[in-house]
């Protein structure tokens, strides 16, 4: 087969990992190979005409978003002759998000893209994976922009902390004075506008664990919430909702991102799609969940994600499209900005970000610490509980470039130095995340209380449901209209998240600001209405699975 490398597909065994061997030739698997995009210069146009415009524009419809900027037949089709040459299956293809899911054995796939598959062990576990890059032949060279699943190792981690308790693995080192706040507290605190969210879908991507019935139907009723959310479990590569049992495992991310969009916008719908932890899984959940014509999502919330060095350069590139698709058919994509502050938690020194919280197409959320008396916050503050405890993750992206509307922002380090953005700051927003001022949630029959930016993700994902809600229709893409009013939020001017300072204006630890959402809400033509959450006597929530 000629040598035609997929750029960006080069990989290396994760830290402290060796190769135990050959992958089992017999081993089944299935990969996503994802094709080139029609028009490419043209979609990415109309997102900076968004930008130019604050996110003001026509919106596409799905369909007419697969006609212009969907993979071409053509190339479908050579895909199909590629698979059935290699004795490879195609499992299902979709033109929209231009993606062929192929399954074969290690040893067709060896074939068919030049790879060695092989065992490799780490501390944390083993997975299969490869050395170097993926190879084309040469009629697939330019059709094909990226081939992931080969690789099978953990694409991301859940950005959630838990308040200390006895054996709890993702506990904080709290210093006293703990306090908590159900999410209807946190609506009133954040002046967030009346509304519930109807007529809306709230998309949320999981990576593992799952959630109970009978825990949200206990959860809802203590809330004493009359519109109790609608869910709905989407099924991507065979990820399905599998409750642990384990609150301290993924389970506290998928209850913690239900209840938190559930209690915001009780009367949106809230669709979760299931995938497995794989870069594969990954970016077929949120292409899924873009492209998704049965639920429509207006929102989608992400609290999962790695610091941007553990990602390779197609996978990164391919995220980015499926945001871009996102913005141009008017979905808002809000993603956590991770937990471990201005290091991401990569070891051996350096500044790192997290992604895909780092896609300019993508709503960063940072994390505060939130004291308040009554209903009034007394001073909000950079999330920073120490290496142990967890931080705002927040800096500079070394990957993406400075999108327009953060030029001429800088950064402040905690030495006191500053610097001009040139490359993508994160985060854009921010809000409450410490544990120590965490949210009430129920998880595996257990009330608890949780924070991290995994909160902050759905949080400001109801907002935008309720805003689309009064609105009448989706705003989209935010981030340019935020940059450009950014006194519609509450700036952070005090604390780090490491070697980051909060400063008057953005920063690399909180952004912009946590939501005046009243404020934020008139930004998109929505009336300044007096703030508070739509709550009626105790309902049951609807669960049903697709």
């Amino acid at each position: 087969m000629a040598k035609n490398p997929i750029k960006g597909s080069e990989r290396q065994p994760m830290p402290g990992a060796k190769s135990a061997g050959r992958a089992d030739p017999g081993e089944r698997l299935e990969v996503s190979v994802l094709l080139r995009r029609s028009n490419a210069g043209a979609l990415k146009e109309r997102v900076e005409k968004l930008a130019r415009h604050k996110g003001a524009g026509e919106h596409l419809s799905h369909q007419e978003f697969d006609r212009q900027f969907g993979a071409v037949s053509a190339d479908l089709d050579a895909v199909r002759k590629f698979a059935a040459a290699h004795k490879l299956s195609v499992v299902q293809e979709h033109a929209g998000r231009r993606t062929v899911v192929l399954s074969g054995t290690v040893a067709q796939f060896n074939a068919a893209f030049g790879v060695d598959l092989q065992r490799f062990e780490h501390p944390g576990g083993s997975y299969r994976g490869r050395v170097g890059s993926i190879q084309l032949p040469d009629e697939l060279k330019g059709v094909v922009e990226a081939v992931l699943g080969l690789d099978n190792r953990p694409a991301a981690k859940p950005h959630f902390r838990a308040r200390r308790t006895p054996g709890n693995v993702h506990w904080h080192a709290g210093a006293g004075g703990d306090t908590s706040y159900t999410p209807l507290q946190i609506v009133q605190l954040y002046n967030f506008p009346l509304g519930n969210g109807r007529g809306q879908c709230v998309g949320i991507i999981e990576l593992g664990g799952g959630e109970r019935a009978v825990d949200l139907s206990a959860y809802f009723s203590g809330l004493g919430i009359g519109a109790a959310p609608s869910v709905t479990v989407m099924s991507v590569d065979h990820g399905k909702n599998q409750p642990t049992g384990d609150p301290n495992g993924p389970d506290g991310e998928v209850m913690l991102d239900i209840e938190v969009v559930g209690a915001v916008a009780p009367a949106a719908k809230i669709a979760v799609y299931f995938a497995p932890n794989t870069d594969a899984g990954f970016l077929d959940a949120i292409t899924t969940a873009v492209h998704d014509v049965t639920n429509k999502p207006s929102v989608i919330s992400i609290s999962w994600g790695g610091a941007e060095s553990s990602w390779t350069q197609q996978s990164m590139t391919a995220f980015d499209s499926a945001f871009q698709a996102a913005a141009a058919l008017g979905i808002t994509v809000c993603v956590a900005s991770g937990d471990n502050g201005s290091s991401d938690g990569v070891t051996g020194g350096g500044d790192h970000v997290d992604f895909p919280a780092s896609s300019p197409y993508a709503l960063g959320c940072g994390g505060t610490s939130l004291p308040a008396s009554g209903t009034t916050i007394t001073g909000e503050t950079v999330w920073n509980d120490g290496a142990q405890g967890g931080a705002s993750g927040g800096g500079v992206s070394s990957f993406f470039a400075l999108p327009a509307w953060q030029d001429g922002l800088h950064t402040t380090m905690t030495s006191g130095a500053t610097a001009r953005l040139t490359m993508r700051g994160v985060p854009d927003v921010c809000g409450d995340a410490n544990p120590d001022t965490g949210y009430d949630v129920r998880i595996d029959g257990t009330d608890t209380v949780i924070g991290g930016t995994s909160a902050v993700a759905p949080l400001w994902a109801g907002l935008i449901a309720r805003i689309n809600a009064a609105k009448g229709s989706a705003v989209g893409y935010v981030n340019p209209t935020l940059y450009a009013s950014p006194g519609a939020l509450n700036d952070i001017t005090q604390g780090n998240n490491g070697d980051f300072a909060a400063r008057t204006g953005w920063d690399a630890c909180t952004g912009l600001g946590s939501p005046n959402g009243a404020q934020v809400a008139a930004l998109f033509g929505v009336p300044s209405a007096a703030a508070g959450a739509s709550v009626k006597p105790k309902a049951t929530p609807k669960v049903k699975v697709a």
